[in-house]
């Protein structure tokens, strides 16, 4: 539970955070403290279910989007202000193939600087979204703009192409904003949108596709009685009430509340993405009904996995099918998250229809993953409060301080420890999931992966493969406050 839910005083909790109290306490699953808005809720399960607009090329392998505020209907009735890409929550998304070479040219035109994230992406150090290589609003310096001032800061005027050479296997990726100190309220803001990666391996799969691909992006947020955005931090410096992170009241799936969405009674392929700040997930289907698992965050599984329930940390994505022919037509499927009460307990809703041919399946035989490469060393981080910060290895994030740097074409054993719940996420490097406390990883760590969740006073070993380019990248804690509050390090590859 968080420090408040708990009745202890925050001079309490960051206490805690120090010893081994909070593992008395555990925090039980929950990561973050609960920001509760005033705006009338909707009644769940009214709105549609929207899709996210495809992004479309303006020549050959050239994309643009545009970065800027807009006023849409999330609540009904009332409209929010978000900073989307296009204007929209969630951005379009990027269907990419791997083999031909994608430019993304991001056009800012929001009153404060962004870096852009592939986040999963095999991306060259110079289009990674590092969090001082920044696109400065169109126009010049805004008055946010103007006062950053952190180490080796690059600024590009107005725009900057993002190279990606896309050489990965087929994945659910996303992107969104990773700007130093910034990154928590500009996701919460709207910055944040799929990316998905395909290949001729997964083509080649009798897996269900077009309307029956659903992509779902799941995060919380909280509003404000006159419907905009209710985040507890000033651009002047972060709320000392929210260090362990903010989570919202209300739940949202592709940017709408409790959402509902008709379907037929045949296989469904649902990309899960837990885009929330700090909010973590365990994932069920009402009344009933299992999971098959096909693909992680960096893509396909060699074989389906089956499971009741989803674990999903803050960054981390589930590619799974769910067959609606196992329930009556007229039926409803609801998909609720176990580890909260309340509306927080409620994801989306599935009507199911009416019944309609379905040509799909689910191989037993999925890809050729890579093989599991022999690593060369291994290295330890350790993720926990330090002082009055979230640290790394003890360590405050200066941009520049490299932690590590491991040799291209080679793999290491990178041992996570931590004191709270920390979603870690490597740029550039995926990796396996080895073991959990010296026993075998679960069941829903299968596959390669770029994000796991490290829970209190855990030992996370990972495999981590370091193959696509040299130069300098980041691991920090997807808790998003958290990385704002310097929990992060940067790491080269040579």
């Amino acid at each position: 539970m968080s420090a408040r839910r708990a009745g202890l005083s925050r001079r309490g909790f960051l206490g805690m955070l120090g010893g081994t109290a909070l593992a008395a306490t555990g925090c039980g699953e929950v990561a973050g403290e609960l920001l509760t808005g005033s705006a009338p809720m909707p009644a769940p399960f009214t709105v549609p279910l929207p899709i996210p607009q495809v992004a479309r090329p303006v020549s050959p392998g050239l994309y643009e989007v545009t970065q800027r505020v807009a006023r849409v209907e999330i609540l009904p009735g009332l409209r929010t202000e978000v900073w989307g890409y296009d204007g929209t929550f969630p951005g379009p998304t990027f269907e990419l193939r791997r083999g031909e070479p994608a430019t993304v040219r991001v056009r800012n035109e929001l009153p404060v600087p962004t870096s852009t994230h592939l986040h999963g992406g095999v991306t060259p150090p110079g289009s990674d979204g590092y969090p001082t290589d920044l696109v400065i609003p169109a126009g010049g310096h805004s008055g946010h703009s103007a006062h950053m001032t952190h180490p080796g800061e690059v600024h590009h005027e107005g725009t900057k192409d993002y190279r990606y050479p896309v050489g990965q296997r087929a994945a659910t990726l996303w992107y969104h904003d990773h700007r130093m100190d910034y990154t928590a309220p500009s996701v919460w803001q709207g910055l944040a949108g799929f990316a998905l990666v395909r290949d001729e391996e997964e083509d080649a799969l009798p897996l269900p596709a077009g309307e029956r691909e659903l992509p779902l992006l799941i995060c919380d947020r909280s509003f404000a009685e006159d419907g905009s955005l209710r985040y507890p931090r000033t651009h002047e410096g972060h709320d000392s009430d929210y260090m362990e992170g903010v989570e919202g009241d209300v739940i949202l799936v592709n940017g709408a509340p409790w959402p509902v969405h008709e379907v037929t009674a045949t296989r469904y392929r649902l990309r899960l993405l837990n885009a929330s700040n700090a909010r973590r997930l365990r994932l069920r289907l009402a009344p009933g009904g299992r999971f098959t698992q096909i693909g992680s965050d960096s893509g396909l599984l060699a074989a389906p996995v089956r499971h009741d329930t989803l674990p999903m940390a803050p960054g981390e994505r589930y590619d799974v099918v769910v067959d609606f022919s196992a329930y009556p037509v007229g039926s409803t499927v609801t998909l609720v998250n176990t580890l909260a009460d309340g509306p927080a307990g409620q994801i989306m809703r599935f009507v199911v229809a009416r019944r309609a041919k379905d040509d799909s399946a689910v191989p037993t035989t999925l890809s050729r993953p890579p093989e599991r490469p022999v690593p060369v060393t291994t290295r330890s981080f350790d993720f926990r409060r330090t002082g009055q910060s979230w640290t790394i290895n003890g360590r405050v994030y200066r941009p520049g301080d490299l932690l590590a740097r491991p040799r291209l074409g080679t793999a290491e054993v990178w041992r996570l420890t931590s004191d709270f719940h920390h979603p870690v996420h490597l740029h550039l490097a995926h990796f396996l999931v080895l073991a959990r406390n010296g026993r075998p990883p679960a069941a829903t760590d299968a596959g390669w992966k770029d994000t796991v969740d490290v829970r209190p006073y855990e030992v996370v070993d990972v495999l981590a493969r370091f193959e696509g380019y040299r130069g300098r990248y980041m691991l920090h804690c997807h808790n998003l406050e958290h990385e704002d509050m310097a929990m992060m390090a940067d790491f080269e590859v040579v």
